[in-house]
């Protein structure tokens, strides 16, 4: 595929599902950041959540009424985005001043696409120091997640079929297709994941059960299925990232 010409346009797609206060410090945060062309934000709120629809009107991005599933909401913003790269985040995360540098330089250079460097948002605690490492020899063999600020040409994002409508691993597929097509790189950029649910379930017994979600999709359980089974222990888990 050939290369983006200078100065490309982003599209950033923020699937998002009762996070409104998170939601409302990320679009803060974007619109202070510069960025190498005008951006367009698109939410697809899962929830159709007046409180969400005021906070993409005060801020300035698109709102868009989705299904609580996020691969269904993610397609959804990608159909919209008008774009020459898909930026996908989560509502809960907090991204640099640079980022938009990073990945313009990525795509310059011939990347299809990457992900960012995970890092636990403050208040840090320290098994953080242990799982982020961790988590960068998982990404060097295995699939990052979504949590992770995954972004690609939209062309790019096209061709590879785009996210899977799961509630849960929706962009195992899409990552693994968009290798095949060229480069996906790993950004030394960090991007600051919300460890409000490590600390809620307390650090190992949640990365555990990240962990025993994943050995389950990958013996070849249904998201659907692990997603019904899981959902009355995990409020969040249908909504959010690991």
């Amino acid at each position: 595929m050939p290369k983006l010409k200078q100065s490309p346009r982003f599209s950033i797609i923020i699937p998002c599902y009762h996070d409104e206060a998170q939601l409302n410090n990320l679009l803060g945060q974007l619109r202070t950041i510069s960025a190498p062309a005008p951006l367009e934000i698109i939410v697809v709120d899962g929830a159709v959540s007046i409180t969400c629809r005021s906070v993409c009107r005060a801020q300035k991005g698109h709102w868009l009424a989705g299904e609580p599933c996020r691969g269904r909401q993610l397609l959804a913003g990608a159909l919209k985005a008008r774009g020459d790269v898909l930026w996908f985040l989560h509502a809960d995360t907090q991204v640099t001043p640079t980022a938009f540098t990073a990945m313009s330089r990525a795509i310059d250079q011939g990347a299809l696409g990457g992900f960012f460097r995970f890092r636990f948002a403050a208040p840090r605690e320290w098994p953080a120091l242990i799982l982020e490492p961790a988590i960068a020899l998982r990404c060097r063999w295995g699939v990052p997640y979504g949590d992770q600020g995954l972004f690609m040409t939209r062309d790019s994002y096209r061709a590879a079929g785009g996210h899977a409508p799961w509630p849960l691993f929706e962009e195992v597929p899409l990552v693994r297709n968009v290798r095949r097509l060229g480069r996906f790189v790993a950004l030394r950029e960090p991007i600051y994941v919300n460890p409000r649910r490590w600390q809620r379930d307390g650090w190992w017994r949640r990365t555990w059960h990240n962990r025993r979600l994943a050995l389950k999709f990958a013996a070849g359980v249904a998201p659907e299925a692990l997603a019904v089974r899981y959902e009355a222990g995990n409020s969040c888990l249908q909504r959010h990232g690991f």
